[in-house]
């Protein structure tokens, strides 16, 4: 399918606008002109999930190649079926395209952190991981290893009751007395021994959740997405895809209901920490947990993260920042040479210190054993 890049120009020059993290705005990388982005007084709203279900059903979605044509330059280039708004191979320019999805982002997060800000929190994250390898380190001096994306992202409100049944333990304590060795004798004593008190209990507890978040690319692994959270989503602002200027960004990969199955996945741990507390007592059993969710609503959203990705030894690792908190995580190698030669350090020090305390011990001895030389 072919589609018309969408691109904004400087006012001034004519030359391709880009967001700047650092103002908010729309800076011209020519003449260094920035342009202010009109906030959208457009209210954020939450949207049924059953009814978005029942249509999403009805029209499956089609993966399609994008045929994109600059308008800036006249060149053509392919964009992966997902991606909508990248930057033109030929001239760099910012390059935006329709969505082909049913349900489009009407929030985003935009980016608070620069390349440059992200480089240096990349840098001192790699630089404090212990035996990385030498060629990870130099890894991260290259200014270009950085990508900034917008992922999109599921948020989902659930009121969720759950009826659980379990046992209840209570901890109480009986006399028993033991026998002991003491000084080399056996002597009787009476000890307090804890004993549990265990009592079937039931009940329902009730708990309500506001934007937890799931993401919804195949780009990042589930683990890295997870783990860069939390999200400040009181911090969303209305779609506008003058944002997305100078940036990937690509529409969701993970569909809304098994977003949901993935939140839900979420919601039972806090769903059972509250049930415990429900339960009381020193100790917890939970045989069952029954929840139903009622008034689900979701939104789908961009969230903004600096990715990069690393290979050594034929293994590729990957890692994001959080361009929001500034958060950084991923995976790391290890130098295996480095671990050797500290296991060795170490077992020199270990050894080391060993002599010295045995010598010192055996110089002790002689010196104490000279008061008891009889000459002859």
């Amino acid at each position: 399918m072919k589609f018309t890049a969408i691109n904004f120009t400087c006012p001034s020059c004519g030359a391709p606008q880009k967001f700047s993290p650092l103002t908010g705005k729309l800076k011209c990388e020519f003449c260094s002109k920035e342009v202010a982005i009109e906030l959208s007084k457009e209210i954020i709203h939450e949207y049924d999930f059953s009814s978005a279900i029942s249509t999403l059903h009805d029209h499956k979605n089609r993966t399609i190649d994008k045929q994109v044509h600059c308008k800036k330059c006249g060149g053509d280039f392919t964009l992966t079926p997902f991606s909508f708004s990248s930057n033109c191979p030929y001239c760099q320019t910012p390059a935006i395209v329709d969505f082909v999805r049913e349900i489009t982002p009407k929030s985003i997060l935009p980016f608070r952190y620069t390349h440059k800000e992200a480089q240096h929190l990349f840098t001192k994250w790699v630089g404090s991981r212990w035996f990385a390898p030498n060629a990870f380190k130099k890894y991260t001096q290259g200014h270009d290893k950085l990508v900034g994306y917008y992922l999109p992202h599921w948020t989902y409100d659930s009121d969720t009751n759950s009826q659980y049944s379990g046992l209840r333990g209570d901890i109480y304590y009986v006399t028993v007395t033991k026998t002991v060795m003491e000084n080399g004798r056996q002597r009787r004593i009476q000890v307090q021994e804890p004993r549990i008190n265990w009592t079937p209990v039931s009940g329902v507890v009730h708990v309500s959740f506001d934007d937890v978040t799931v993401g919804a690319s195949q780009t990042i692994s589930r683990t890295i997405l997870d783990s860069i959270e939390p999200w400040d989503t009181t911090k969303l602002v209305p779609f506008d895809e003058k944002y997305l200027l100078g940036f990937e960004a690509e529409e969701y990969t993970i569909g809304l209901d098994n977003g949901f199955e993935y939140a839900k996945a979420k919601m039972a741990y806090k769903i059972e920490k509250n049930i415990r507390y429900d339960i009381g007592g020193n100790q917890q059993q939970i045989h069952h947990i029954d929840t139903k969710h009622n008034n689900v609503t979701y939104k789908n959203v961009l969230f903004p993260v600096w990715t990069a990705s690393f290979i050594f030894k034929e293994k590729e690792y990957h890692y994001a920042i959080n361009a929001q908190t500034g958060k950084v995580v991923g995976q790391r190698p290890y130098s295996y040479t480095k671990i050797f030669f500290a296991l060795l350090t170490v077992a020199s020090i270990v050894g080391g210190l060993m002599y010295v305390e045995e010598k010192g011990y055996l110089d002790k001895y002689f010196q104490t054993s000279s008061h008891y030389y009889i000459p002859h």
